[in-house]
């Protein structure tokens, strides 16, 4: 069986990273709740999406030193490959932040990989030509089925839901805010040991 995993906001939760730098950059008061979802509301309602664009590049470029993995990631991780799966991680980032400085975001996501031991550690199962950072969403999708996935886990419902998702691959979404609606587009499960019961539980 063949799992594909999203990166950014599915392996790598930005919660933290978010919150700490734009305190630091003064683009928020000190009140406000610590998630990148509460400081992007908080910069669009005062008119700041400038200010959110460059943010998310310096983090994504710059900062990823203060994002960590989500709770569970490297269990669900360790099960798969206990289990015989097969895991890839494709995402669909650009080479270079839209605003701000021209950081090289694929070079910063790999580093990132490196130095939380994504690679170091072999009961992950995950190997580094196994990481695949697509320009486009076209290119995350095609590559979805060109791996041929069993299973792909994204947090973005409208990505599950895009009429060129691969039909074979099923679909869970990462919704650790339980956020998104039911769909029969996809399965929803809100904490990666949901995502483990889901996937591996009759493996």
């Amino acid at each position: 069986m063949r799992i594909g995993l999203d990166f950014d906001n599915t392996i790598v939760c930005y919660d933290a990273a978010f919150h700490r730098a734009a305190l630091d950059r003064g683009l928020i008061p000190e009140d406000v709740t610590p998630t990148k979802d509460e400081v992007r509301n908080w910069l669009r309602a005062a008119g700041r999406e400038d200010a959110w664009t460059e943010l998310q590049g310096y983090i994504y470029g710059a900062r990823m030193d203060l994002a960590a993995a989500f709770p569970g990631v490297r269990e669900f991780m360790r099960k798969a490959a206990e289990a015989g799966c097969d895991l890839d991680i494709v995402s669909h980032k650009t080479r270079h932040p839209y605003r701000g400085e021209k950081y090289d975001l694929h070079k910063a996501a790999l580093g990132w990989l490196e130095k939380q031991g994504f690679f170091d550690d072999k009961s992950l199962g995950l190997e580094r030509d196994h990481v695949h950072l697509e320009l486009t969403k076209d290119g995350k999708l095609a590559r979805i089925g060109a791996l041929d996935c069993d299973f792909f886990v994204d947090d973005l419902p409208e990505l599950l839901g895009e009429a060129a998702f691969p039909v074979d691959t099923q679909r869970v979404l990462f919704d650790p805010n339980d956020a998104a609606p039911d769909s029969p587009a996809y399965a929803r499960a809100r904490s990666w040991g949901e995502v483990s019961r889901l996937l591996l539980g009759a493996v």
